[in-house]
């Protein structure tokens, strides 16, 4: 399966741009995963649950747990909205709040608010 993965607004861009090297490839290595295999282990991505259609893909790196909030746009397209440093056992509230909002102006954008 062959997803294809884009951004949305420029939070994703400047997080990756931000990072070193190594850091740059472990996401790419993730995103590959997410572009070409058609079961993604939940280590590397997961629908977060109690959001409107928010997951999470996560990288794991020596000395930073890096998360990227997307969304599926008709099951074969991943929308990344932004993506922090995971701190706590929890995601953010304010991070996941962020990601639907940036869901909400895509889908109106693109279709019309449906």
């Amino acid at each position: 399966m062959i997803r294809r993965v884009v951004l949305y607004k420029e939070n994703f861009r400047e997080f990756y741009k931000a990072q070193d090297e190594k850091v740059q490839e472990k996401i790419e290595y993730v995103l590959d995963l997410v572009r070409f295999e058609k079961q993604v282990p939940v280590k590397f991505f997961k629908y977060l649950d109690n959001t409107n259609g928010i997951y999470e893909i996560r990288v794991l790196t020596t000395f930073k747990n890096i998360r990227i909030l997307c969304f599926l746009d008709q099951g074969e397209l991943v929308v990344l909205t932004n993506c922090f440093f995971k701190k706590t056992q929890k995601t953010p509230l304010r991070e996941i709040e962020k990601a639907e909002r940036l869901r909400k102006e895509y889908l109106i954008e693109n279709y019309g608010g449906k």
